[in-house]
């Protein structure tokens, strides 16, 4: 899942992209609001953090402006401002979610899950497809009941398909959520090539069972 963080202060920023990038997200950045509302503009991210009080465009114009464009992905507002009045404002500009500085990281951690798990139709913190369960509390992946060690790709890769079970899922798409926007572009649909056997992706759209890899490792885009 691939998340933008738009945030002015480079400390908070940092830590911010650390810690979802330790909880097995791709994560962009921007420092202020124009940048911001370009990436969110141009590129399909699954979340967006977004602070308020942004240099060079405010948060609110540019949830607004995404807003009026069309852009639907959950937005979830950073503040300093806790008056009930501001929270009102950021929810009528569209925003999902709302917290106010100080903060604790875990709890931003959990309001993404909760974001991400609501925006895919999902309402437990456990995914499940067939014997295949993700806690995405723990990121513990469990096959029939027992755990399966994953690199933090093939990981991306499969959280990525269980949020979306029931749909089909191109290599477009794949490539576009799992790699963030520094990523060389040319490089991605090899990379994700040799995350399936081939004769699991025929085309350019494909749905396939989940299965073992030989050495016992998952693979495969889920229905």
């Amino acid at each position: 899942m691939r998340l933008l963080v738009i945030e002015d202060d480079p400390d908070l920023n940092r830590q911010l992209a650390t810690a979802l990038t330790d909880a097995g997200y791709v994560v962009d950045r921007a420092f202020d609001g124009e940048e911001g509302h370009y990436l969110g503009e141009t590129e399909p991210y699954d979340a967006v953090i977004l602070d308020i009080g942004l240099p060079k465009a405010d948060g609110i114009s540019v949830l607004e402006n995404w807003r009026r464009a069309g852009r639907a992905m959950p937005v979830l507002i950073l503040t300093a401002r806790d008056r009930w009045s501001d929270k009102v404002q950021g929810f009528d500009a569209g925003a999902d979610d709302y917290v106010a500085k100080p903060f604790h990281l875990e709890e931003i951690l959990a309001r993404i899950r909760a974001l991400l798990r609501r925006s895919t139709g999902h309402a437990q913190s456990e995914l499940t497809c067939g014997p295949v369960s993700l806690d995405t509390r723990t990121g513990r992946v469990c096959v029939s009941g027992n755990p399966i060690k994953m690199t933090s790709h093939e990981y991306r890769l499969l959280a990525y398909l269980m949020h979306h079970t029931g749909r089909v899922v191109s290599r477009t798409e794949l490539v576009e959520h799992l790699y963030d926007q520094d990523f060389d572009r040319d490089r991605r649909r090899p990379a994700l090539d040799r995350a399936f056997p081939q004769n699991m992706i025929p085309s350019e759209k494909t749905h396939s069972a989940v299965g073992p890899w030989p050495k016992g490792k998952l693979f495969g885009i889920l229905r």
